[in-house]
């Protein structure tokens, strides 16, 4: 009975502190957000702003385009994740553990940053229209402007090459949960092949497909690195990033973000519908074997034909970025003419950078901090206790998934403004508990997964046997159950941290000056700079990435396949 109480009463702690915590930080900004879409200049309610929003072209316009920017990055990531994850579900192919690891490669980089390595190959004067004057098929000086008459398909494919690996994750778990009972009863009344796939395998899997493709397509939808970059300026990510300067006495940045949010949100509600639905995949495994087969020799070679053909492609703008990063000069020839490391050199040195990455290590570090103590808190209330509502705070603490950041970052822009409660963290003057604050609630969805799944597969009867001997509940988790997970902790915790480091939408609306910029904005007034800036920007994008890929490395071996929980809804 005391274990009970105290279970109780530490259960009810963590959700009083989640309440506020979410209250403040994510409800509150979004309610202001709202607010100011809805409420006219006298304080009366108005759907006026709102209903301009789609009245207006150029809003319109922007709103479409989002729309059939993230449409079309998800059916990219669709063609790329669905074949390569049945492949690697049911065949033992050559190199199949390399490309486990190399899967997870396009991750490793920001696709804004990734985005100054695509303009460089698919640029007039770029490698791409270089190549084909080489081999005289079209005049340099003829070439094809690709992001010019293209920054649509160029934002879509830097989303998708970007984002293909989050589907695949969640595809591949889908997969090792179907019960291959159900396979082998359908080959058994005649039905193989394509139509055993569409009529079986597919609905089974389609939960986690869905889960997969709602963070993509969320994800796509409110992307403001990859647009900037590439100067596709009538989109509605980067008119709310342009409205933010207007953010006192324009309302029409308010409503953009409100229709942006209520897309999100809907989606956020279709998938937990979907999801909270039983469905044969989630059913226990029949006793039958369901391992992989190795394929005869050619079907071998198709297999790792396909990884290499899709890694080497998602790996252009790392390529791109690594080149740039060396190069003197690179204009109108295929490759750099020349090579220096002074880039790099800079990059640890420039003025602009080393207070960014002071900032980041401080901001990631912190955020992580906080992540790692209430994740760990809100996992075990929802897996250990049986409290009433356990799983509505597991939901709450996934919202921030599909919560996108650049509407969280307008979110505290808005709460932070003169005359409000929280006018003391406007970020004009120091960003730095904001970013913290959004780093933390971005990324908490990760810890919080991370540790769910620790705890599920330790058994609760071992903090149980320690409590019969005497050890408080507190010494019992402290003792026991904590060090069981430390795997599943510390991948999270390097999950957060990573991405808290190169996180993007925040650190561009929120930081506003120099001294309080993080990397990826210090990326960002780099690229815009005249001469080596561009350079400068990719050497620091290439650290960032040695960085963020030694992380993923990490948590992907401690984790395993459960990686793609992580990106669930």
């Amino acid at each position: 009975m005391k274990t009970a109480r105290a279970s109780s009463k530490g259960g009810w702690a963590v959700y009083a502190f989640t309440a506020a915590f979410f209250g403040c930080f994510l409800l509150w900004p979004i309610w202001q957000t709202v607010q100011g879409a809805f409420v006219d200049a006298g304080g009366g309610f108005t759907a006026d702003y709102f209903v301009e929003v789609f009245r207006n072209r150029f809003y319109l316009e922007g709103l479409s385009n989002a729309f059939l920017l993230a449409a079309a990055s998800c059916a990219l990531c669709l063609l790329i994740a669905l074949p390569l994850a049945f492949i690697a579900d049911r065949f033992d192919f050559p190199c199949k553990r390399l490309f486990s690891v190399l899967i997870l490669a396009p991750m490793i980089l920001p696709p804004f940053v990734g985005a100054i390595g695509m303009k460089q190959i698919l640029g007039q004067m770029g490698t791409l229209n270089s190549t084909l004057a080489a081999l005289r098929i079209l005049p340099l000086r003829d070439g094809i402007d690709w992001l010019g008459h293209g920054r649509f398909w160029g934002c879509a494919l830097m989303n998708a090459l970007h984002l293909y690996p989050i589907l695949y994750l969640n595809v591949v778990s889908a997969l090792a949960n179907i019960d291959p009972a159900m396979e082998e009863a359908a080959e058994n009344l005649g039905c193989t092949g394509l139509r055993k796939f569409l009529k079986i395998t597919l609905p089974l899997m389609m939960p986690g497909l869905f889960a997969g493709g709602t963070i993509v397509f969320i994800w796509a939808f409110t992307e403001l690195g990859v647009p900037l970059m590439f100067d596709y300026n009538r989109v509605t990510p980067v008119q709310i990033f342009y409205g933010v300067k207007e953010i006192a006495g324009n309302p029409f940045p308010y409503a953009l973000v409100v229709v942006t949010l209520a897309g999100t949100a809907l989606l956020y509600l279709a998938s937990k519908l979907s999801l909270g639905r039983d469905n044969l995949s989630m059913m226990p495994k029949a006793a039958v074997f369901a391992g992989t087969r190795r394929p005869g020799f050619l079907t071998g070679i198709l297999c790792t034909a396909c990884f290499t053909a899709v890694t080497l492609v998602a790996l252009l703008p790392h390529l791109g970025v690594v080149l740039i990063s060396f190069s003197r000069d690179w204009y109108g020839t295929i490759l750099p003419e020349g090579w220096t490391l002074s880039h790099y050199k800079a990059a640890l040195g420039h003025n602009l950078t080393v207070p960014s990455i002071i900032n980041s290590l401080k901001y990631a570090s912190l955020s992580t901090v906080v992540d790692l103590i209430l994740g760990v808190a809100i996992a075990y209330v929802v897996v250990r206790t049986d409290l009433p509502g356990r799983h509505l705070l597991d939901s709450v603490a996934m919202l921030p998934l599909a919560v996108p950041g650049l509407v969280l970052a307008f979110g505290y822009i808005s709460m932070s403004q003169e005359g409000r409660f929280f006018s003391f963290l406007n970020p004009t003057r120091n960003p730095a508990f904001l970013l913290i604050i959004a780093y933390s609630v971005r990324r908490l969805p990760y810890v919080v997964r991370a540790a769910a799944a620790g705890l599920a597969q330790t058994s609760v009867t071992l903090e149980e046997a320690a409590q019969n001997l005497g050890a408080s509940p507190w010494r019992a988790v402290r003792k026991i159950t904590l060090p069981l997970i430390s795997a599943n902790i510390l991948a999270g915790g390097l999950l957060a941290f990573s991405f808290a480091m190169l996180e993007v939408s925040d650190s561009l609306i929120l930081a506003q000056k120099q001294q309080d910029f993080p990397i990826t904005k210090a990326i960002y007034e780099l690229f815009n700079l005249l001469g080596e800036g561009r350079a400068v920007a990719s050497a620091l994008g290439v650290w960032a990435m040695l960085f963020l890929g030694l992380t993923l490395l990490a948590a992907t071996r401690l984790l395993g396949k459960k990686m793609g929980t992580l990106f669930r809804v």
